[in-house]
């Protein structure tokens, strides 16, 4: 079995938060989640998960670790156990990983991915080849080329064969033009006479495509998009996630639109935070996805039936998952972002600097739906708005909408409450698994070697702080081969991909550096570089005691065998030692 893809793939479909959750009740702590420690008898919480880095840390043990780690620690299983605990959960056939020929998954994933990049740029090139294409894609839909080329747009002939023809030709088959979802059901071209937008994951690997129809024909669909493939799930699929994620990041915020040609409208005009569900209800994956970004989801759909009926879906899904939901209101003359982006982009702009809270937002469009001047008009309310105030896990927060639901119908509190109580009486409180830990009181007495490194990892300026260490004054093989890399990278930051000397140790290094941004992100970098000295002096200290001890018992050895001269520079080498410990 190829392990290691196998991980990857079952690490990509599961949350770590939802798994340990399962076994620690979790409660939202800035971008992680924390709870009260399994594995020592703390009563302040000190259990940390970070969906950002899919890591787990327990400060009070200082244990931590990936998804699987969690499981073989808490189920008491080895490594191949917990993956297919695991597979299970996260639907992952395991056979397919056996390396065998034509079931090496990885290597067919990495064949589709290569294909859905070889039609993203035949399809760039035949746009540009199609003077009616370029037409419809800059004129009627307003694309400059450099959002053209940002987004890697295209267009499909109406030849339904010149595709499929040309990956024959590089060398695919038609099983793998239908894997991926680039074949139509009569063994033809997908897509025709269609503008091509390529699906993105997070890395920017295209997945797949939607593809808009160029002349509208009541006979065909507007749209067209890949179908469930290998790589492409529209279930978990956010659209726009790699062009916008750095904007979620500076912003804090994420805009959730309807269309992908919203989301690329918003991009040409530099609000680049926007991204869509496009093609589907919007699901916990979505949300999860971008909560490793941002806590601030402004949702931007229509305020007919079916958007508020979205927003409702949407706000359990929100609180479970632990993001803040607004909503963004549209002009009341327009349909769409786009058309709000093509009349004027800051209107745009000042549009979704204006969000409001989504339940409030709900509230608002109920008073629209039912007749409040009606005993039945204020029980349809009231029903409707409770249900969605008694998810809510902030007693302040629910109080603050019951006070607005009792405002709209005239009921007084008490009715609300005894209402909201009916309602719950048929709910089950969650039962979390049992575990098999030991429950110990050690603490690790090398745990200042972790925010040391983590330190070094978030900020290089402390670096030189460092420069008289060696890798072995650092315990274990691990904190080792980090302390080794530092030294011989002085000055490099470890703040994006991390480097390949680094990869088999990325849990240990995910980890420190999680520890140093707790510890440290809101220290300046003259307190920083204070604490750093401190710690490099107490591991030189740790590493006088150890050099020492090595140097007694070489020193009894030499005395015992009557080696005088091996004796006597010792004794130097330990005198030595003693002025330095006795200075420090």
């Amino acid at each position: 079995m190829q392990s290691g893809e196998a991980k990857e793939e079952v690490r990509s479909r599961l949350a770590i938060e939802d798994i340990v959750g399962e076994y620690v009740p979790l409660k939202r702590a800035g971008r992680s989640w924390k709870g009260i420690s399994p594995f020592t008898q703390e009563r302040t919480p000190s259990f940390f998960v970070s969906p950002e880095k899919q890591i787990w840390h327990d400060f009070s043990s200082n244990k931590g670790g990936d998804v699987f780690s969690f499981v073989m620690e808490v189920e008491g299983l080895d490594f191949r156990a917990a993956l297919e605990l695991l597979a299970r959960k996260a639907g992952v056939d395991l056979s397919l990983y056996q390396s065998s020929g034509s079931r090496d998954f990885a290597k067919k994933k990495q064949r589709l991915l290569a294909l859905n990049d070889q039609a993203a740029t035949y399809y760039q090139r035949t746009l540009i080849g199609d003077k009616n294409a370029i037409e419809y894609v800059s004129k009627k839909r307003g694309l400059t080329k450099q959002i053209v080329l940002d987004f890697r747009i295209g267009y499909a002939s109406s030849d339904g064969n010149s595709f499929m023809n040309y990956a024959l030709s590089k060398g695919y088959s038609k099983d793998e033009l239908q894997s991926a979802g680039l074949l139509g059901s009569r063994g033809n071209d997908m897509f025709r006479s269609r503008m091509m937008v390529p699906l993105s994951d997070g890395q920017g690997q295209i997945i797949g495509f939607t593809a808009r129809i160029v002349v509208d024909n009541p006979k065909a669909p507007k749209y067209l998009n890949t179908p469930q493939t290998l790589l492409y799930d529209k279930g978990r699929h956010v659209f726009g996630l790699y062009q916008a994620k750095e904007a979620i990041r500076s912003n804090d915020y994420a805009v959730i639109v309807e269309g992908n040609l919203d989301v690329i409208s918003s991009h040409q005009v530099d609000v680049r935070q926007v991204v869509a569900t496009a093609g589907t209800a919007m699901t916990e994956h979505h949300l999860k996805a971008l909560s490793r970004l941002t806590h601030n989801i402004r949702l931007c759909f229509d305020g007919d039936k079916a958007g508020i009926a979205a927003t409702e879906r949407a706000i359990p899904i929100a609180e479970s998952v632990g993001v803040e939901l607004s909503v963004i209101t549209l002009p009341a003359d327009f349909k769409d972002p786009d058309e709000v982006v093509q009349h004027d982009s800051k209107l745009w702009q000042s549009v979704i600097e204006s969000p409001q809270p989504a339940i409030e937002w709900v509230i608002d469009q109920y008073q629209e739906r039912y007749d409040l001047t009606t005993a039945s008009g204020k029980r349809e309310l009231s029903t409707q708005a409770l249900q969605l105030i008694r998810g809510l896990k902030d007693p302040v927060e629910q109080e603050h909408y019951l006070d607005r639901v009792s405002e709209v119908t005239g009921a007084s509190r008490e009715a609300l409450l005894g209402k909201i109580r009916r309602q719950a009486e048929s709910d089950v409180p969650k039962k979390h698994k049992p575990m098999q830990v030991e429950v110990s009181n050690d603490h690790d007495p090398e745990v200042h070697q972790d925010y040391l490194l983590g330190l070094a990892c978030i900020d290089p300026s402390i670096h030189d702080s460092l420069r008289h260490l060696v890798p072995e004054a650092a315990t274990g093989s691990v904190r080792r081969r980090l302390l080794g890399y530092i030294l011989a990278n002085r000055g490099q930051s470890l703040d994006g991909s991390l480097p390949e000397e680094l990869h088999e140790i990325e849990t240990y290094v995910k980890i420190v550096t999680f520890k140093a941004e707790t510890r440290y992100g809101s220290v300046d970098k003259n307190d920083r570089l204070t604490e750093a000295v401190h710690l490099v002096q107490r591991v030189q200290k740790e590493q006088r005691k150890v050099i020492k001890q090595k140097l007694d018992v070489s020193l009894k050895d030499a005395e015992s065998s009557g080696d005088d001269e091996r004796a006597n520079e010792i004794r130097q080498q330990l005198n030595h030692l003693i002025k330095e410990m006795k200075r420090a």
